[in-house]
């Protein structure tokens, strides 16, 4: 039987900001299922039902490859990479550092620092929202949650943005990520050493099947959570206020009505998946005609899910008052994110504390945002403008 075969590749130069949601709508509306290309390409899965299905699958949809542009990698990030059993055991110890109370007892620490960078922006009436805002906020909160210090954070920009932003040839990612990896051992030996009160510290004591974890398996948990926990708030925020800054009326209800955050979040979260997630078939499979073999990449892009018609209706509008609105934007099944407390946390704050101090603000003319695409979606610039 034929299949589709679609060239697909979103990963190439950066291109208009808000151009890859509309192509992946097009797509998922054109076939259910699809082959990227000839050779080596991958699978995509384009429907919320079959998606959601496909995370759930664990046994079948292996997390040990997660992104379709490295299928064979040779690290192996805990737990987001781990398979059932082992999984599920680092999940266990894991759970207790991520839950609601724990995101709660950083509220004010997140929320002066957030403080502290709008007010450093408002009186000068311009900025570039990525740069100036959206890259520094969740780095800052990244450091407090490992227990390292905050005046490191011009370092850690630096070892971020080379890693998940390298140019074509890749130059300086390799750098920069054995600096981080360097800084990571000498964290952990510190924290076994004199442990405090932060995750590396309570990572230490963590007993896998009765053996204490390893240093190298405290050095994946971390280099996972500098990655995943710092490109995804960004992006999110950047897409969020992206979408503020052309939608006056959204805009000026998040002033006038700040009791609706929250739920503006979720919709945003939603409208602006970022996600291009992926796993590695562990058996052969047929999808809608399509003939998947064990080894091959599926891609499960989540705001292809997130903005299916058959689930939300008209899902192309951002609605504040959207009910129900059970998104997936943090994934689905046991891999579900770990982290999702703590970054709704930090995207209700910078909501909160932003349009307290700014409230009216745009894209200046001529100006023209542009995103990326990797594992994650996201802007690579968003200049703004606003009275003082």
């Amino acid at each position: 039987m034929s299949h589709p075969r679609i060239h697909f590749d979103p990963f190439g130069e950066p291109r208009p900001a808000g151009t890859t949601h509309p192509m992946l709508d097009e797509l998922r509306e054109r076939c259910p299922a699809f082959h990227s290309g000839a050779g080596h390409g991958f699978w995509v899965l384009t429907r919320h039902e079959d998606i959601v299905a496909a995370y759930q699958d664990a046994e079948s949809h292996s997390s040990r490859a997660i992104s379709v542009i490295d299928p064979d990698p040779p690290y192996q990030w805990i737990p987001i990479m781990l398979d059932p059993p082992l999984h599920t055991a680092w999940r266990r110890l894991l759970r207790p550092l991520f839950t609601p109370a724990r995101a709660a007892a950083m509220r004010d620490a997140v929320r002066r620092r957030c403080v502290e960078l709008v007010e450093g922006l408002a009186a000068k009436g311009s900025c570039d929202f990525v740069t100036d805002f959206t890259r520094r906020f969740p780095t800052t909160v990244f450091l407090e949650f490992m227990g390292l210090p905050t005046g490191r954070l011009e370092e850690f920009l630096e070892w971020e943005y080379a890693i998940l932003h390298p140019p074509p040839d890749g130059a300086g990612r390799a750098e920069a990520m054995a600096e981080v990896t360097a800084c990571f051992r000498r964290l952990i030996a510190e924290r076994r050493a004199a442990p405090r009160d932060d995750v590396v510290s309570a990572a230490t004591a963590f007993e896998l099947d009765g053996r204490p974890v390893t240093d190298e398996e405290l050095l994946q948990l971390c280099v996972l959570l500098f990655l995943a926990g710092l490109d995804t708030v960004t992006a999110q925020l950047s897409y969020s206020f992206w979408h503020l800054a052309r939608h006056d009326a959204d805009r000026a209800r998040l002033v006038a009505e700040p009791g609706i955050i929250p739920d503006a979040v979720e919709e945003l979260l939603r409208a602006y998946s970022l996600v291009l997630p992926a796993r590695r078939l562990t058996a052969d499979a047929d999808v809608h005609g399509c003939p998947m073999r064990a080894g091959d990449m599926v891609m499960l892009p989540l705001m292809m899910a997130n903005r299916d018609p058959r689930v939300f209706p008209d899902p192309q509008t951002v609605d504040f008052d959207r009910a129900p609105n059970r998104h997936i934007a943090f994934g689905a099944g046991p891999h579900r994110c770990l982290g999702a407390h703590l970054a709704r946390l930090q995207l209700r704050i910078a909501l909160e504390e932003w349009h307290r101090r700014i409230p009216d603000y745009r894209i200046p003319d001529g100006a023209r945002p542009t995103e990326h695409a990797s594992l994650v979606l996201g802007l690579d610039t968003l200049p703004l403008t606003w009275p003082t």
